[in-house]
């Protein structure tokens, strides 16, 4: 397996050939200059506290909701009539991206404003239980708990709550038998975590903090299937973290303290295990479901479940044999790379199109959480919505999945509404490591130096505000370890094939510098360059391109923001 030390490897091994292919083709660029020293973890930049984010904003601290999905594709957001409304009232982003599109990596970095190289958590899973690079274990063994945003906010007298997914492997130990509770997380006033077995829908547990600040756990059993059909969907996961938001929501009186309030759904993401008989792999709530099992019939929201047809998934089933990685030569020249993208294509394309409509079903009962969560804030709020990853179905004649630096994976949504907030959309590049900073600046504190993120809080008063205009993305390679969550068949089991890679992306391209060797210690640097004058990653023109101005800013970039320290990687994304 790879870890992030050995991308830093990589960027040594080829310093000396990219540094002469650049230099001898150099291009003025303001953009290129090396960033100042790096700032020390732990020091804080001056900030005005209260101070609103826009004219019309908030006159002090901001209350604020993050509605964080999992495993959302894009082409879902049409299906969802409540989230299309909010995006006609709100700020729109159409670049944003995550830094991992890998579940836990990116729900790690999004929670401290930090990328995977920062955050020591690299892969769902410890593998190794002394030195994990994974999971809930490795989040707790290099610090961050106390990185976590939330710990500033509730440091600045916010009431900061959570209800639903957390990190994988978040849960109690057992001991001589006994299960416990999982543990207590810093910076949450009210912790509400479901656990892991809400994946399926139903069945699972969630804490609650009692009345000395220790974590109890409550049961929701699964109704019996005889129950009615509103009793089993009352106890629906996402039902139930719609319910425990709204309760928090209306716990909250004029005078309180402000509040932070995160709802992380476990919808739609792929269930482990049938809860009921004739399940699907994305099961959604019954009230959603075609009346007698119909592949065409259900609540697809704003389409009937027939339309949604396969040419939504934008490159589905596009031929890979064009998308072989490049090698850069010492001398400057290019010659092919073995392929990574080596999985027998078992997805056929009526399971593409069963699955991509029983997830416009599960994204429903999102849809209604959206409603309910807004409607409990009320106006004076900042409602935002996104999600910690995408996901591919087919496309790149991957199977099903995540964790690629291409666009199914990496862009998600991100829709905001809130007082002050200008309806529109913003081109603005914005990754999920911003959004710590900019909470942080909504609530009038100042952001720790340590956060690699910038905040966008500017752009949701005045859209053509100054922002990014690159994203970075990172991933280690790991071979699947028990409790890994995606490699079940609905994920495709392609987790195992996709190679360590750093990767940087404008508006014209994608750079991605692959490792192709998959052992621990060795690197197989290697290269795949795409132009979006296509709406996907159609032809890797690396061996055409890399010496053109624009694979030049890219390159630059990429070795800038490799393994960067903070100050570093906010530089290099604008």
């Amino acid at each position: 397996m790879a870890g992030s030390g050995r991308l830093g490897v990589v960027a040594a091994t080829l310093a000396v050939t990219i540094s002469g292919v650049l230099a001898a083709g150099a291009m003025t660029d303001p953009d290129s200059r090396e960033p100042g020293p790096p700032a020390a973890y732990g020091e804080r930049p001056p900030a005005t506290p209260g101070q609103p984010a826009g004219a019309d904003g908030p006159d002090g601290p901001a209350d604020i909701v993050l509605i964080l999905m999992d495993d959302f594709s894009l082409e879902l957001l049409a299906t969802m009539p409540h989230a299309q409304r909010m995006a006609a009232e709100g700020a729109t982003y159409d670049n944003a991206f995550v830094v991992d599109s890998l579940c836990c990596p990116s729900r790690a970095a999004m929670a401290t404003g930090q990328l995977p190289h920062q955050t020591g958590v690299l892969t769902n899973t410890p593998n190794d239980p002394e030195d994990p690079i994974g999971g809930y274990e490795a989040f707790v063994a290099h610090g961050n708990e106390q990185r976590q945003f939330s710990v500033t906010l509730q440091d600045a007298d916010y009431r900061t709550g959570f209800v639903g997914k957390f990190l994988n492997g978040y849960r109690g130990e057992s001991v001589a038998g006994v299960e416990l509770p999982a543990p207590k997380v810093p910076g949450w006033s009210d912790w509400q975590a479901l656990s892991g077995a809400a994946y399926n829908g139903w069945d699972f547990q969630s804490t609650y903090l009692d009345a000395d600040g220790e974590v109890q756990v409550q049961e929701h059993p699964k109704p019996p299937l005889s129950a009615p059909a509103r009793r089993r969907d009352r106890a629906y996961a996402t039902t139930v973290t719609a319910r425990k938001a709204v309760e928090f929501l209306k716990e909250q009186r004029p005078g309180d303290p402000p509040y932070f309030l995160e709802v992380a759904t476990y919808a739609p993401h792929s269930s482990m295990a049938a809860a009921y008989p004739g399940g699907t792999q994305f099961p959604a709530a019954f009230r959603d479901r075609p009346p007698r099992g119909g592949p065409t019939g259900g609540n697809c929201g704003t389409r009937p479940c027939g339309e949604l047809a396969l040419e939504d998934l934008v490159g589905y089933d596009d031929p890979r044999e064009d998308n072989a990685p490049t090698y850069l030569l010492p001398d400057g020249s290019t010659a092919p790379a073995p392929p990574w993208r080596t999985n027998e294509i078992t997805l056929t394309d009526q399971q593409a199109l069963t699955r991509y409509r029983d997830r416009a079903r599960m994204v429903q009962s999102v849809d209604r959480l959206v409603q309910r969560v807004r409607k409990a804030a009320g106006p004076d709020a900042y409602v935002f919505l996104t999600s910690d990853n995408g996901f591919h179905l087919g496309q790149h004649q991957l199977n099903g999945g995540k964790g690629t630096p291409y666009d199914s994976d990496s862009r998600v949504p991100l829709v905001v509404v809130g007082p002050g907030v200008v309806p529109g959309t913003r081109h603005q590049f914005v990754s999920n490591i911003d959004l710590a900073p900019t909470f942080e600046e909504l609530a009038g504190v100042r952001t720790p130096r340590f956060r690699s993120g910038r905040s966008f809080a500017a752009t949701l008063s005045r859209p053509e505000a100054p922002g990014a205009r690159y994203a970075f993305f990172e991933h280690t390679y790991a071979k699947s370890q028990p409790g890994e969550v995606d490699t079940d068949e609905g994920s495709g089991g392609t987790i195992d094939l996709i190679p360590s890679f750093v990767a940087v992306r404008g508006e014209r391209g994608l750079l991605v510098r692959l490792d192709l060797d998959p052992s621990w210690t060795g690197v197989d640097p290697a290269f795949e360059l795409y132009r979006y004058d296509r709406p996907w990653e159609d032809v890797n023109v690396f061996a055409q391109d890399h010496d053109k101005p624009y694979a030049r800013d890219l390159m630059r970039r990429l070795l800038r923001l490799d393994g960067c320290r903070p100050a570093q990687c906010r530089a290099a994304v604008r």
